[in-house]
Protein backbone atom coordinates (compact mmCIF):
# COMPACT_ATOMS: atom_id res chain seq x y z
CA UNK A 1 0.00 0.00 0.00
CA UNK A 2 0.87 3.53 -0.36
CA UNK A 3 1.31 6.94 1.19
CA UNK A 4 -1.62 9.41 0.05
CA UNK A 5 -1.94 12.30 1.54
CA UNK A 6 -5.40 14.40 1.39
CA UNK A 7 -6.42 17.98 2.57
CA UNK A 8 -8.64 18.17 5.47
CA UNK A 9 -10.62 20.77 7.11
CA UNK A 10 -7.53 22.49 8.70
CA UNK A 11 -4.98 20.85 6.81
CA UNK A 12 -3.46 17.46 5.33
CA UNK A 13 -3.48 14.35 6.66
CA UNK A 14 -2.90 11.03 5.63
CA UNK A 15 -3.82 7.40 4.54
CA UNK A 16 -2.35 4.36 3.44
CA UNK A 17 -3.65 3.64 -0.15
CA UNK A 18 -4.41 0.63 -2.15
CA UNK A 19 -5.78 1.08 -5.83
CA UNK A 20 -8.02 -1.41 -7.76
CA UNK A 21 -6.64 -2.44 -11.07
CA UNK A 22 -10.06 -2.79 -12.68
CA UNK A 23 -11.81 0.58 -13.60
CA UNK A 24 -15.21 1.53 -11.45
CA UNK A 25 -14.28 -0.62 -8.63
CA UNK A 26 -15.88 -0.69 -5.42
CA UNK A 27 -14.27 1.35 -2.75
CA UNK A 28 -13.74 0.31 1.01
CA UNK A 29 -12.79 2.78 4.02
CA UNK A 30 -11.30 0.87 6.66
CA UNK A 31 -10.85 2.15 9.98
CA UNK A 32 -8.64 1.56 13.35
CA UNK A 33 -8.92 0.63 16.56
CA UNK A 34 -9.58 2.59 19.76
CA UNK A 35 -5.27 2.08 20.31
CA UNK A 36 -3.83 2.17 17.33
CA UNK A 37 -3.82 4.49 13.74
CA UNK A 38 -3.77 3.97 10.11
CA UNK A 39 -1.93 0.96 9.55
CA UNK A 40 -3.66 -1.25 12.12
CA UNK A 41 -5.54 -3.06 9.01
CA UNK A 42 -3.46 -3.39 6.74
CA UNK A 43 -3.43 -7.00 7.00
CA UNK A 44 -6.77 -7.48 8.28
CA UNK A 45 -8.18 -5.51 5.37
CA UNK A 46 -5.79 -5.52 2.75
CA UNK A 47 -5.75 -9.17 1.12
CA UNK A 48 -9.46 -9.66 0.81
CA UNK A 49 -9.76 -6.09 -0.42
CA UNK A 50 -7.19 -7.12 -3.17
CA UNK A 51 -9.07 -10.73 -3.96
CA UNK A 52 -12.20 -8.78 -4.89
CA UNK A 53 -10.20 -5.65 -6.39
CA UNK A 54 -11.36 -3.29 -4.46
CA UNK A 55 -10.01 0.26 -3.60
CA UNK A 56 -8.93 0.57 0.03
CA UNK A 57 -8.14 3.58 1.98
CA UNK A 58 -7.08 3.34 5.64
CA UNK A 59 -7.24 7.26 6.88
CA UNK A 60 -5.72 8.42 10.39
CA UNK A 61 -8.01 10.32 11.79
CA UNK A 62 -5.94 12.11 14.22
CA UNK A 63 -4.54 9.59 15.82
CA UNK A 64 -5.31 6.98 18.77
CA UNK A 65 -7.83 7.40 20.91
CA UNK A 66 -5.44 7.54 24.26
CA UNK A 67 -4.10 10.06 26.80
CA UNK A 68 -0.51 9.81 24.69
CA UNK A 69 -1.78 11.17 21.61
CA UNK A 70 -1.38 15.16 21.50
CA UNK A 71 -4.00 15.39 19.24
CA UNK A 72 -6.47 13.26 21.61
CA UNK A 73 -9.20 15.88 21.68
CA UNK A 74 -9.21 16.09 18.17
CA UNK A 75 -9.48 11.96 17.84
CA UNK A 76 -12.09 10.05 19.18
CA UNK A 77 -15.53 11.02 16.74
CA UNK A 78 -14.54 15.12 17.05
CA UNK A 79 -15.33 16.97 13.99
CA UNK A 80 -11.97 17.60 12.84
CA UNK A 81 -11.91 13.31 12.94
CA UNK A 82 -14.93 12.13 10.93
CA UNK A 83 -14.08 15.15 9.03
CA UNK A 84 -10.82 13.04 7.92
CA UNK A 85 -12.36 9.98 6.94
CA UNK A 86 -15.03 12.00 4.79
CA UNK A 87 -12.37 13.63 3.35
CA UNK A 88 -10.21 10.91 2.38
CA UNK A 89 -13.09 9.68 0.24
CA UNK A 90 -13.50 13.05 -1.52
CA UNK A 91 -9.76 13.36 -2.18
CA UNK A 92 -9.65 9.35 -3.63
CA UNK A 93 -13.05 10.18 -5.82
CA UNK A 94 -10.84 13.46 -7.07
CA UNK A 95 -7.50 12.06 -7.76
CA UNK A 96 -9.09 8.78 -9.15
CA UNK A 97 -11.91 9.46 -10.60
CA UNK A 98 -11.89 6.64 -13.33
CA UNK A 99 -10.94 3.55 -10.35
CA UNK A 100 -13.99 4.29 -8.02
CA UNK A 101 -17.66 3.41 -8.61
CA UNK A 102 -19.53 6.74 -6.28
CA UNK A 103 -22.26 3.88 -5.21
CA UNK A 104 -20.04 1.18 -4.36
CA UNK A 105 -18.53 2.99 -1.43
CA UNK A 106 -18.08 0.72 1.45
CA UNK A 107 -17.05 1.93 5.46
CA UNK A 108 -15.64 -1.32 7.87
CA UNK A 109 -14.59 -0.74 11.32
CA UNK A 110 -14.12 -2.45 14.90
CA UNK A 111 -13.96 -1.59 18.60
CA UNK A 112 -13.44 2.01 18.46
CA UNK A 113 -13.13 1.58 14.65
CA UNK A 114 -16.45 0.44 14.71
CA UNK A 115 -17.47 3.69 16.92
CA UNK A 116 -16.22 5.56 13.71
CA UNK A 117 -17.71 3.62 11.51
CA UNK A 118 -21.00 4.80 13.46
CA UNK A 119 -20.62 8.54 13.30
CA UNK A 120 -18.90 8.92 9.51
CA UNK A 121 -22.14 7.03 9.10
CA UNK A 122 -24.77 9.43 10.65
CA UNK A 123 -22.76 12.44 9.39
CA UNK A 124 -23.13 11.35 5.78
CA UNK A 125 -25.86 8.44 5.34
CA UNK A 126 -26.22 8.75 2.03
CA UNK A 127 -22.58 8.86 1.40
CA UNK A 128 -21.82 5.04 2.56
CA UNK A 129 -23.39 1.97 0.61
CA UNK A 130 -23.29 -0.69 3.52
CA UNK A 131 -20.95 -0.22 6.66
CA UNK A 132 -20.07 -2.92 9.03
CA UNK A 133 -19.28 -2.23 12.65
CA UNK A 134 -18.08 -4.40 14.69
CA UNK A 135 -18.35 -4.35 18.92
CA UNK A 136 -18.92 -0.09 18.91
CA UNK A 137 -18.78 1.67 21.60
CA UNK A 138 -22.34 3.65 21.19
CA UNK A 139 -22.37 5.42 24.45
CA UNK A 140 -19.21 7.45 26.00
CA UNK A 141 -20.25 7.94 29.05
CA UNK A 142 -21.67 4.58 30.02
CA UNK A 143 -18.12 3.14 29.21
CA UNK A 144 -16.34 5.63 31.04
CA UNK A 145 -18.05 3.90 34.20
CA UNK A 146 -18.12 0.16 32.28
CA UNK A 147 -14.72 0.00 31.93
CA UNK A 148 -11.76 1.88 34.39
CA UNK A 149 -8.60 0.65 31.83
CA UNK A 150 -10.07 3.07 29.42
CA UNK A 151 -11.93 5.62 31.34
CA UNK A 152 -8.26 7.44 31.50
CA UNK A 153 -8.52 7.47 27.59
CA UNK A 154 -11.98 8.66 27.40
CA UNK A 155 -11.73 11.85 29.68
CA UNK A 156 -8.60 12.97 27.66
CA UNK A 157 -10.11 13.04 24.59
CA UNK A 158 -13.64 14.54 25.78
CA UNK A 159 -11.73 17.50 28.01
CA UNK A 160 -12.84 15.74 31.50
CA UNK A 161 -14.52 13.47 33.42
CA UNK A 162 -18.22 12.80 32.90
CA UNK A 163 -20.35 15.56 35.04
CA UNK A 164 -17.35 18.17 34.97
CA UNK A 165 -18.77 20.55 32.82
CA UNK A 166 -21.71 21.46 30.57
CA UNK A 167 -18.69 21.47 27.97
CA UNK A 168 -17.82 18.50 28.57
CA UNK A 169 -21.07 16.76 28.86
CA UNK A 170 -21.56 17.78 25.79
CA UNK A 171 -18.51 16.54 23.90
CA UNK A 172 -19.66 12.44 25.58
CA UNK A 173 -22.68 13.46 24.11
CA UNK A 174 -21.95 14.55 20.64
CA UNK A 175 -19.08 12.06 20.01
CA UNK A 176 -21.41 9.47 20.88
CA UNK A 177 -23.61 6.98 18.49
CA UNK A 178 -26.21 6.56 20.51
CA UNK A 179 -27.44 9.93 20.30
CA UNK A 180 -27.23 9.96 16.37
CA UNK A 181 -30.23 7.84 16.00
CA UNK A 182 -32.41 10.07 13.37
CA UNK A 183 -29.81 10.39 11.05
CA UNK A 184 -28.48 6.62 11.88
CA UNK A 185 -31.62 5.29 11.05
CA UNK A 186 -31.33 7.10 7.39
CA UNK A 187 -28.22 4.43 6.34
CA UNK A 188 -27.15 0.92 5.77
CA UNK A 189 -25.57 -0.66 8.45
CA UNK A 190 -24.40 -4.35 9.97
CA UNK A 191 -24.10 -4.07 13.60
CA UNK A 192 -22.38 -6.51 14.75
CA UNK A 193 -21.12 -7.40 18.51
CA UNK A 194 -19.93 -10.42 20.52
CA UNK A 195 -22.18 -11.62 23.72
CA UNK A 196 -19.10 -12.55 25.78
CA UNK A 197 -17.07 -9.46 25.11
CA UNK A 198 -15.05 -8.23 27.60
CA UNK A 199 -14.27 -4.68 26.83
CA UNK A 200 -17.32 -3.07 25.32
CA UNK A 201 -20.50 -5.04 26.46
CA UNK A 202 -22.88 -6.24 23.94
CA UNK A 203 -25.57 -4.07 25.42
CA UNK A 204 -23.93 -0.92 23.57
CA UNK A 205 -25.18 -2.05 20.28
CA UNK A 206 -28.23 -3.52 22.02
CA UNK A 207 -29.33 0.03 23.06
CA UNK A 208 -28.76 1.31 19.61
CA UNK A 209 -30.22 -1.32 17.56
CA UNK A 210 -33.44 -1.21 19.62
CA UNK A 211 -33.61 2.89 19.60
CA UNK A 212 -32.92 2.77 15.82
CA UNK A 213 -35.74 0.20 15.22
CA UNK A 214 -38.19 2.47 17.25
CA UNK A 215 -37.00 5.34 15.55
CA UNK A 216 -38.36 3.07 12.12
CA UNK A 217 -34.98 2.16 10.86
CA UNK A 218 -35.63 -0.21 8.19
CA UNK A 219 -32.06 -0.79 7.33
CA UNK A 220 -29.88 -1.50 10.12
CA UNK A 221 -28.97 -4.71 11.01
CA UNK A 222 -27.74 -6.57 14.51
CA UNK A 223 -25.73 -9.51 14.87
CA UNK A 224 -25.37 -10.62 18.39
CA UNK A 225 -22.58 -13.47 17.77
CA UNK A 226 -21.59 -15.81 20.18
CA UNK A 227 -17.65 -14.23 20.40
CA UNK A 228 -15.79 -11.96 22.30
CA UNK A 229 -14.55 -8.70 21.32
CA UNK A 230 -14.04 -9.47 17.94
CA UNK A 231 -14.10 -8.38 14.12
CA UNK A 232 -14.38 -11.31 11.58
CA UNK A 233 -13.00 -10.25 8.58
CA UNK A 234 -14.38 -12.82 6.05
CA UNK A 235 -17.86 -12.12 7.64
CA UNK A 236 -17.78 -8.25 7.40
CA UNK A 237 -16.60 -8.61 4.01
CA UNK A 238 -19.35 -11.10 3.34
CA UNK A 239 -21.82 -8.64 4.63
CA UNK A 240 -20.38 -5.98 2.43
CA UNK A 241 -20.18 -8.31 -0.77
CA UNK A 242 -23.62 -9.35 -0.14
CA UNK A 243 -24.87 -5.57 -0.34
CA UNK A 244 -22.95 -5.19 -3.59
CA UNK A 245 -24.65 -7.77 -5.15
CA UNK A 246 -27.35 -7.20 -4.21
CA UNK A 247 -27.72 -3.41 -5.14
CA UNK A 248 -26.34 -4.46 -8.83
CA UNK A 249 -29.09 -7.46 -9.18
CA UNK A 250 -31.64 -4.15 -8.32
CA UNK A 251 -29.72 -1.92 -10.67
Amino acid sequence: MQEFVFKSVDGEEKALLGIAQGKRRPLLVGLHTWSADLDNQVNSYGPPAKDRDWSLILPSFRGPNLVTNPRRQQACASPLAIADILHSVDAFCERYPEKIDKDKIYLLGGSGGGHMALCALASDPQRWRMVSSWCPITDLEAWHSENPNYAPHIAACCGGEPGESPQVDWEYFRRSPINMVKKLAQGRVFINHGKYDPSVPYTHSLRLYNALCEEGGQRQYLNIFPGGHDLYVQEAFAQLEYEKESSELSG
